[in-house]
């Protein structure tokens, strides 16, 4: 029986002594760049703007499934006039499924507040803060499916695996607690792309999303993984921890410098950090009553986003800088094919009040002049009937909203044609999107870049202009 020779050399060897030494050369290079990013000061500490910011942070109120802007901020008298006849034009070319004559909103439209902006009473609370608002009706994305357009917005591609906006923001800027993560969302859905809505894919490790919880489990219940050690003292952790920093830096000294392995160094530092200071963001008992009422949580309706909405404030009071709140029922989402009356009805109840309070939360404390909220869906409905009563997908026209981050309040910016199907005034891309939210933090979307795989990518692609309509 033959015995195969072990081995003589390691691999580095191998590349030392073969083709007169190219490989290491190579590799030489590689490891210099990797030291170079190892040696580097904390990926997550603080870093300066491309110019002066609007805002700090970001907050993301995210509704999944596509909230109807016909049926919300977007104000369509012709609709009404017209309900049950055919669209006087062509409709998409590529849609999602087959639509019939219009359909008229179930709702009435009231202006309120000193911009007399008309909103839907399915949001009676938050048009109470309509001067704050900058609402924008002139989105328009690439993708009438559910998982191409969650990445499209959260990422900027609908194809392919890419950064999240709020990685990209992390990257970009760092936080301002080094004791915390710089991106946090809330209650994420598992669903149409799941963790590579949050994800931070080629970048590097520290700056991915952490996840309190996600959609199946009650805001009240919602934990950040692993955040809690029962069985052990800190005193104890904290030895492991050096313990294991110990044999990481040995195992580097004998192979080189691996980023990977810094970020893995980095990742149990924080992890050992937040466990001291998560518990306390989530202990509300300090709130005052007359604030839990602000955000509904003295209501079995609205307790559960309200208090979500509470997680985002004192994240963001404590230097986190992107905070993302997802509105993901499992049952009923913004997803109303049929039955539109009583799914947004539904969905409204929940989240009304408690986007209300933070809006005003926020401003009390002097926290909306530098925090910018976002409110949306991946995309809007359509203005045709799907079956009887209900609305299929729209990426061709439909709303988001802005508050705080120096943002023009109390202002619309852009249109829908008459009936709110297609993005016809100022329209704007979710590049474009993108562009001006970075905008707004102090970055040029064209300079925040990051080299993979032979090219410099960026939030935007090749594509994105800043909406300076929408800047105050």
């Amino acid at each position: 029986m033959s015995i195969l020779p072990q081995s003589l050399f390691s691999r580095r060897d191998l590349l030392k002594k073969s083709a007169v030494g190219f490989g290491n050369l190579a590799l030489l290079s590689m490891l210099n760049e990797e030291a170079q990013a190892a040696s580097s000061k904390d990926p997550l500490a603080p870093k300066e703007p491309h110019f002066t910011p609007r805002a700090k942070r970001v907050i993301f109120l995210f509704m999944k499934g596509g909230p109807s802007h016909m049926d919300t901020f977007d104000y369509k008298p012709q609709l009404q006039k017209y309900d049950g006849k055919p669209l006087p034009f062509d409709k998409p070319r590529v849609q999602f499924a087959p639509t019939g004559n219009l359909l008229k909103s179930p709702w009435k439209f009231k202006q309120y507040g000193e911009s007399g902006i008309r909103v839907s009473e399915l949001f009676p609370n938050v048009a109470e803060c309509v001067d704050d608002l900058c609402i924008i009706n002139s989105l328009h994305g690439t993708n009438a499916a559910h998982g191409g357009a969650l990445l499209k917005l959260h990422t900027g591609s609908d194809a392919f695996v890419r950064p999240s906006m709020g990685s990209w923001v992390t990257y970009g800027l760092g936080t301002e607690n080094q004791n915390l993560p710089g991106f946090i969302t809330i209650c994420p859905t598992l669903a149409h792309g799941g963790v590579k809505n949050w994800s931070s894919a080629f970048l590097p490790a520290p700056y991915q999303g952490t996840p309190l919880g996600n959609a199946a489990v009650a805001a009240e219940q919602a934990q950040i993984e692993y955040i809690k050690n029962n069985f052990l003292s800190r005193k104890v952790q904290r030895k492991q921890v050096e313990f294991l920093n110990d044999l990481n830096r040995l195992h580097q000294d004998q192979t080189g410098p691996n980023q990977i392995l810094e970020d893995r160094i980095g990742s149990f530092e924080l992890a050992f950090r937040m466990q001291e200071e998560v518990p306390q963001i989530q202990d509300i008992s300090g709130e005052t009553e007359a604030t839990r009422k602000m955000y509904g949580l003295d209501e079995e309706v609205t307790a559960d986003f309200g208090r979500q909405c509470l997680m985002a404030r004192r994240f963001a009071e404590r230097g986190v800088r992107f905070i993302q709140v997802s509105h993901s029922d499992q049952k009923v989402q913004w997803d109303q094919h049929s039955n539109l009356l009583e799914g947004h009805g539904k969905n409204a109840k929940e989240v009304d009040k408690p986007i209300a309070g933070l809006l005003k939360d926020l401003k009390q404390r002097g926290l909306l002049k530098d925090t910018l909220v976002v409110w949306g869906g991946e995309f809007g409905r359509t203005p045709t009937a799907q079956g009887k009563n209900g609305r299929d997908h729209n990426p061709e026209g439909f709303t988001m909203w802005l508050a705080g981050g120096g943002v023009k309040a109390g202002f619309q910016y852009g249109a829908t044609d008459e009936f709110g199907y297609y993005a016809a005034k100022d329209k704007m891309h979710i590049h474009d999107f993108h562009a001006t939210l970075l905008h707004i933090l102090g970055m040029n979307h064209e300079k925040l870049t990051y080299r993979y795989a032979g090219r410099d990518f960026r939030l935007t692609d090749i594509a994105g202009h800043v909406a300076h309509g929408v800047l105050a």
